[in-house]
């Protein structure tokens, strides 16, 4: 596995900034890709290569020629992602970011933040990639600009949005276990709105979640060799309306249904996720900007056994948000604003003794250049009704250094208030949890040329008590001191008509208290080295890709007692336009077979192929 690895790190390694002098006549594709604008990293839309905080931006376009099935698969080797699967498509998945826990990752849904309010998870298993416009990832802490939980970042997804005439577009597809797939919508925009509507069905039957073990708390507590399957139904309405030069408003909906088989304490359940959002801009001069949001999401769960239902949840949260940008000069801009938020257990079958919190938090950001000189300066300050305030900032520093190379670096704070479930929850609660709290630098070099780019970023951070499960106590933990320390190298180029991009990763994310049995140990779920390789050719009406990517070893314990081992995967995909609408595409996953779990005891598909047709009008 060692080898697998090292080869697959060596194939990202060479799309790295030796190619520049091989790239060629590209200028228009990579002027594109620098066009591309970026919202989540300052909370106003700016040049994706002018963020200081590293991001990322996947379009529609990259997500349709990637093929994926689901979110998992596009995000799956990205820098500084680590991801795990409980068993396959629909299975829960969990993502940790720069090596900080799955709930330290803010998911927004068009500006709208998903996290359950018990778990703090986002079920991105359950949103669906055919109703998805674009993914901006931002890596490192954004706390002083949303708030608890961002300690390793934010993930915002954006809804599908319409542009030029109104018109239909649609896919069906099937494919191995099962895989049946159709979507479809409508949608368009006109000289001062738009709007769409879409629908997406996903229904497989699955393979063997969990490979078994009838022993006590071993593996997933039952032996039970069958198919467990996935479905999920997904629907989503928006639209957007200008007004005059001053006044605009949109509005967008998003709900999806899913029912799901498992091996285990229980065997079904079902789900509902739904985000639904507004919001209202008013700019009544060239240097400032009101922009209003209002809007709600919720998280149900039914989970059911052998003899009925075994646990059940209903989450919500509302949120409301009100930011001023005020343009100072040319280059200068600040933003200030308040976000107001509640979250609510409408009903669990757990009981737990406190079901509600409000959170309210006023921030201030200044963006400023200063010729070849760029600054970003954030704070806030948070009103937790159950923990009290808590005041975290960030400082951002970039230069550009001419030809395209360009300097940065960056420090912020963090924190996270514990779940409901971390607190409460009766077999695993702890009461006395006291909210985390993170210190984070990172430092970066980059260069964008014609037809090619390349970057790496380097960091630290430092947590002090982490949270986290103790698999000897079944109780949850808190870990007094941990440090993480990672490195990202991602490199773009377009080489003969080749379009290459490589991600290359690693982590180490450590359990940093003194005298403590698990000190220097991993922690858990986590890979110390992840990598992705995209290549993608277009040959007139055909078009064919493939994507290399893997992970090192992990541990599935604290204590470092389960190893879970690496793997390395290859994707083939190949699409063919019939005509300028339709377009037929094929593909097969895991080509080589490969046997691996992400997660102790679970499983992955195997060998998988996959075929559609699509009709989108250009």
């Amino acid at each position: 596995m060692k080898l697998q690895f090292r080869m697959l790190s060596l194939a990202v390694l060479a799309a790295l900034p030796a190619l520049p002098a091989l790239a060629h006549a590209q200028a228009s594709d990579d002027t594109a890709a620098l066009d591309q604008v970026l919202v989540t990293a300052t909370r106003t839309p700016i040049a994706l290569q002018d963020s200081i905080a590293p991001a990322q931006v996947i379009d529609r376009a990259q997500i349709e020629s990637s093929q994926a099935t689901s979110l998992q698969e596009l995000l799956a080797g990205r820098a500084g992602i680590n991801l795990t699967n409980s068993g396959g498509l629909g299975k829960q998945s969990s993502l940790f970011l720069r090596g900080t826990n799955s709930s330290h990752t803010v998911v927004l849904v068009d500006g709208m933040r998903i996290n359950s309010a018990d778990l703090g998870l986002a079920m991105y298993q359950d949103l669906p990639l055919a109703q998805i416009e674009r993914v901006e990832i931002v890596r490192g802490p954004q706390s002083s600009l949303y708030g608890a939980d961002a300690i390793g970042g934010v993930i915002q997804i954006f809804t599908r949005r319409n542009q030029g005439e109104f018109a239909p577009h649609f896919q069906l597809g099937g494919g191995s276990n099962g895989l049946r797939e159709a979507s479809g919508g409508i949608g368009g925009s006109g000289e001062h709105g738009w709007f769409g509507a879409d629908i997406a069905y996903q229904h497989t039957d699955g393979i063997n979640a969990c490979r078994g073990s009838a022993t006590l708390f071993t593996g997933c507590f039952a032996d039970e060799p069958d198919r467990d399957g996935y479905r999920n139904l997904s629907k989503s309405l928006r639209g957007g309306y200008t007004f005059n030069d001053q006044w605009s408003v949109e509005g967008s909906a998003l709900r999806a249904e899913g029912e799901n088989h498992y091996d285990g304490y229980y065997n079904y359940s079902e789900t509902l996720q739904q985000v639904m959002s507004g919001k209202v801009r008013y700019t009544p001069s060239e240097r400032l900007v009101f922009t209003a949001s209002v809007g709600r999401s919720d998280n149900e769960s039914d989970n059911y056994g052998d003899f009925g239902v075994f646990g059940s949840a209903q989450t919500h949260r509302d949120n409301a948000s009100l930011q001023a940008d005020i343009g100072l000069a040319e280059g200068q801009l600040l933003s200030t604003g308040v976000d107001w938020s509640e979250d609510n257990l409408d009903g669990s079958s757990a009981g737990y003794l406190v079901d509600s919190r409000r959170n309210t938090g006023v921030f201030v950001q200044y963006q400023g250049r200063f010729g070849r000189h760029q600054l970003q300066v954030s704070a806030r300050n948070d009103d937790n009704a159950q923990f009290g305030n808590h005041a975290t900032g960030s400082l951002g520093w970039a230069m550009d250094l001419g030809h395209g190379l360009r300097v940065n670096a960056s420090y912020g704070t963090a924190f996270k208030a514990p779940t409901f479930s971390d607190l409460y929850d009766p077999w695993s609660g702890v009461p006395t949890l006291d909210p985390e709290k993170s210190k984070s630098a990172n430092l970066g070099l980059s260069q964008h040329g014609q037809g090619w780019h390349w970057g790496v970023d380097v960091y630290e951070t430092r947590i002090d008590d982490l949270i986290t499960y103790d698999a000897a106590t079944f109780m949850m933990q808190q870990v007094e001191k941990a440090r993480i320390r990672g490195a990202e190298l991602t490199a773009g180029v377009v080489v003969a008509g080749f379009d290459i991009n490589g991600q290359l990763s690693y982590t180490d994310p450590r359990n940093r208290t003194a005298g403590s049995a698990q000190f220097d140990n991993w922690l858990p779920r986590r890979a110390q080295q992840t990598a992705r390789l995209d290549v993608d050719r277009r040959f007139g009406d055909f078009r064919t890709g493939l994507t290399v990517q893997g992970a090192g070893k992990r541990y599935d314990d604290a204590s470092n007692a389960v190893k879970v081992g690496g793997y390395g995967t290859l994707d083939l995909r190949a699409e063919y336009a019939l005509t300028p609408s339709w377009s037929l595409l094929a593909r097969a996953a895991n080509v080589f077979d490969r046997r691996y779990e992400t997660v102790a005891w679970f499983n992955q598909p195997g060998r998988e192929y996959q075929l559609s047709v699509r009709y989108q009008p250009k």
